[in-house]
């Protein structure tokens, strides 16, 4: 009985089953909350050359360079205007170097609500606005549907480098 009991228990370790809720335009999201490391105010950021659309630019957080991607952006939707409920959510992703700090612009975080894996579909074959593996699954959270992302998708290193190297070159050498 117990060896079942600890099974079970580390199962839900490794799933996470709370979420932060938040909005793109009026679209509702959830990430996990084993990735996000804090939620900062919406800041001025340094804008650094030849980086692809969705990322705005670094901010120094506590003296390291953090580069902040707007999530509209990387959705293939315009960029949304910046309000007194704008955000930047703070996460760690997988990196080459071991853990990689990131920051996300969202329009408005709601709340941290736990998310039963019965109550989570598969995503999507067809019909979302942003790519079919960037959402782990929907979300059922009082009789609507939230899209669930998967952040290490999403904010994935090697796709936003790829992003960057297919940029056109706007200057000329010579």
């Amino acid at each position: 009985m117990d060896t079942r009991m600890n099974a079970t228990a580390t199962q839900s370790v490794q799933v996470p089953t709370q979420y932060l809720t938040f909005m793109l335009g009026n679209d509702a999201y959830a990430m996990g909350i084993l990735s996000i490391k804090e939620i900062i105010e919406y800041t001025t950021m340094t804008e650094v050359p030849l980086m692809p659309a969705c990322v705005r630019g670094v901010i120094n957080l506590r003296g390291a360079v953090v580069p902040v991607l707007d999530l509209q952006v990387r959705f293939g939707q315009p960029v949304s205007p910046v309000t007194k409920r704008t955000c930047i959510v703070i996460v760690e992703v997988p990196g080459p170097e071991g853990q990689q700090v990131m920051g996300v612009v969202v329009d408005a975080v709601n709340e941290v609500l736990d998310i039963d894996a019965s109550d989570i579909e598969p995503p999507p074959t067809f019909g979302a606005r942003i790519r079919s593996d960037f959402i782990s699954g929907m979300g059922k959270i009082r009789g609507k549907f939230v899209i669930l992302l998967n952040v290490d998708s999403v904010l994935d290193l090697d796709d936003l480098q790829a992003l960057s190297q297919a940029l056109p070159a706007t200057a000329e050498v010579g």
